[in-house]
Formats: structure tokens, C-alpha cells, sequence
């Protein structure tokens, strides 16, 4: 039985890394990133087996690789707080040589980030690639890919997904962080996409879609279901329902925190909605 009080402490200081890293520089994306929140905590403490050391094979573990890169404050604290590099690496995020940039990157070895994803649209291709290979050195675990639901406006995304339904490549679980929200406004006013649900079915994905996408105990017990049908001949896809800028009111219910930082009076006011619970870097 997980330990929702644990986790949910840790989400809150997720929130408050995630808040602190932007902030200092300036410069950053947390309306996603606290978005997805939940998510990750849930993936990386819960739902992955993971080796103890990292290396870039990956192999004997299941894998993750974050598509949508430009949420990477959220990735590099559940990275952190997991115990793959230093907290205290936080505090240099986007700096100038820094492994934390922006988007992930690779030259740099950050443990935890096995592709840089900066360009919307290729993260599940190359989840595609790690899955097959896994199946090709019969092993039996699986791969992640997060991808966000502007991202699914890029046409490469609509070739991966029928290449993995075609080679029924059933060892892979996408999830899509369907917010509405980009850069510019709502995804239905930039690009409306329909029903995304109804495309990856008629694709002959596995679909499972998940209403509550920011509650800790709904994320764990799809993610479970979704472990449950890999094996079966389909790729599945998660339709993971949530709110950009998830647990700070002034972000949510608006795109406009897509990519800006908070000034010092906004940063006070979410962090004191935030109370800190494990410690800050």
C-alpha cells in the first residue's frame, strides 16, 4: 500500500523546487511542470523498477523519457529528491555549464536523462526504439514516455503512433498531459485536435483515460491497470486529464504561466501555499 502522506509531502516540495528553480533565473516553465507534478512522483516512487545505479543501457529496468522537455524543473527535482544527483544541483538550473539546462541535454551525463528533448515531437519515437530493443533482448520491462497535448500537433508523433500499434510494440505506456493549455492559449484555439481519445483508439492503441490526472491515489492505480495490459499485442496510451500550474492559484486556469517565472511577492504567495515539508535545497 503506498504511503500517500509521504508522497504527497513530496509532491509539495516538488512544487516548491520547481517554484524556487525558476524564479532564481528567472526564466523557466512551471505551469507544466506543476501540472505534471503528481505524475512523476508517482512514476518514480511508486510504478518504475529502477536499478540502483544508473548508466544510459538501461537495461534489467524499466525506462522513462520525457518528451515535452521544456517541463524539465519537475524531472530534475523528482530526479534529485530520488536520489540521482545532489539536491543541492537544483540551485544551478539553466545556469551557464550546468548539466540542468533548460531542456534536458545529454553531453553533461545528468543521471536520469538518457535523451535531450528540446524539439516537441520526437520523445515518443524514441521510446518507440528503447521498447523495441527491450523486446529484442527479451527483456521484460517496459518504457514511459510523457508527451503534452500541444506536442501531439506535431506530425511526426502521428507516425510513431501508427508505427507502434503496426509492430504492436505492447511494452510501451505514453502518456499524454492533456491540459488544453500551450504557449499561445488553449490547444482547441491554436490547433483544435478533436477527440484524442477516439484517435489513438482507431490508431489500435490501448487506451485508458485518466480523469483525475493531479490525484496522487487515481495516477497509481491507472498506471497499475496500464503495467497490467502491456504484453497484449497494443501500445498504451494514459489520456491523463489535468490543471497547468496545478496547487499555485494564480497559475492555474490560464496558459499565461506556460513559460514565465513568478517575482519575489508571487513566489512568497506560492510558497506559503506550499508549506515546505522535506527541505529545500
Amino acid at each position: 500500500m503506498p504511503d500517500y502522506k509521504s508522497l504527497n509531502d513530496l509532491v509539495t516540495q516538488v512544487r516548491r523546487d520547481i517554484l524556487r528553480m525558476v524564479h532564481k533565473v528567472n526564466s523557466g516553465h512551471p505551469g507544466g511542470s506543476l501540472g505534471c507534478t503528481e505524475f512523476l512522483v508517482a512514476l518514480y516512487n511508486e510504478i518504475m523498477e529502477l536499478n540502483k545505479d544508473f548508466d544510459m543501457n538501461g537495461k534489467g529496468e524499466d525506462l522513462f523519457f520525457l518528451s515535452n522537455g521544456h517541463i524539465s524543473p519537475v524531472l530534475y527535482s523528482v530526479l534529485a529528491r530520488k536520489g540521482f544527483f545532489p539536491i543541492k544541483e537544483l540551485n544551478s538550473f539553466r545556469l551557464i555549464n550546468s548539466r540542468l539546462q533548460g531542456h534536458p541535454t545529454t553531453h553533461e551525463g545528468l543521471p536520469g536523462i538518457r535523451i535531450a528533448s528540446g524539439s516537441l515531437g520526437q520523445g515518443l519515437s524514441v521510446a518507440i526504439g528503447a521498447a523495441i530493443s527491450k523486446k529484442l533482448n527479451q527483456e521484460k520491462n517496459n518504457v514511459f514516455v510523457l508527451m503534452g497535448d500541444g506536442e501531439l500537433q506535431e506530425g511526426q508523433n502521428w507516425e510513431a503512433i501508427m508505427f507502434a500499434a503496426g509492430k504492436k510494440v505492447d511494452n510501451l505506456i505514453a502518456t499524454i498531459d492533456l491540459n488544453g493549455k500551450q504557449i499561445d492559449g488553449k490547444t482547441d484555439d491554436v490547433m483544435p485536435m478533436g477527440d484524442i481519445s477516439l484517435k489513438f483508439k482507431s490508431f489500435n492503441w490501448e487506451v485508458i483515460e485518466l480523469k483525475e490526472g493531479n490525484n496522487l491515489k487515481k495516477i497509481i492505480e491507472t498506471l497499475k491497470i496500464a503495467k497490467k495490459k502491456t504484453g497484449n499485442g497494443k501500445p498504451i496510451v494514459i489520456i491523463m486529464h489535468t490543471e497547468m500550474g496545478n496547487g499555485v492559484d494564480f497559475m492555474m486556469h490560464t496558459h499565461a504561466w506556460h513559460g514565465k517565472a513568478p517575482n519575489d511577492e508571487l513566489l512568497t504567495k506560492a510558497l506559503n501555499q506550499n508549506p515546505e515539508t522535506i527541505g529545500d535545497y
